[in-house]
Formats: structure tokens, sequence, C-alpha cells
């Protein structure tokens, strides 16, 4: 089992930053792909950003690309998400994902809001 609790969400003013924080507990951090994933008030969960295990290898949605940087630290156990030029439409609730093969756990998610 993986533990998974993000932190880091909040209410901005549109072109605001937030930095998200997912703290991982219960195996190798290291093992693990990491990602972000973001709901909004009806709709589907969508796919944000993505990391490799290593670090070394990052994806983004379009709608989010060079606004937001996915980055981890494997010696503390952590994976961030910076978001800068929010826009109210990033409003949603984020969630953390980690994913080793077949496995995927996912964490409770932290509310993000951009007033306009």
């Amino acid at each position: 089992q993986v533990q998974l609790v993000e932190s880091g969400g909040g209410l901005v003013q549109a072109g605001g930053s937030l930095r998200l924080s997912c703290a991982a507990s219960g195996r190798t951090f290291s093992n693990y792909a990491m990602g972000w994933f973001r709901q909004a008030p009806g709709k589907e969960r969508e796919f944000v950003a993505a990391i490799s295990n290593a670090g070394d290898t990052t994806t983004y949605a379009d709608d989010v690309k060079g606004r937001f940087t996915i980055s981890r630290d494997n010696a503390k156990n952590t994976q961030y998400l910076r978001m800068n030029s929010l826009k109210p439409e990033d409003t949603a609730v984020y969630y953390c994902n980690a994913r080793w093969g077949p496995q995927s756990y996912w964490g409770q998610g932290t509310q993000v809001i951009v007033s306009s």
C-alpha cells in the first residue's frame, strides 16, 4: 500500500500561483511514477501532469503546458505541482497518483479555487 497526502490547495486570484505537495509513505517512493489529476465540478477526472520515477521525464496536459511544473524529491518522498498563471478554469480538486505496473494509488485530493 502507498498512502498519499496532498496539501497546498486554496483560494487564489486569477494570475496567481500555488504549489501543491503530495507526501507519500508506505512503499519505496522512487519505484513509482507520479502524477497529478484534477476533477472540476460536474466533470470527469482528467490528467494534468506526470513524472517518471527518476524524475527525468515529464508530461503535461496541453492546457497546463508552460504554466504548471511537476517535480519530485525522492529523498523526501514528495512530489510537487507548481501552478503559475492560474485561470478560473483551473478550479478543481487536485489528486495525487502513484503508479507502478498494475498498482495505482490515489490521495484524497486538495481543493484549488481560482477566482476571476
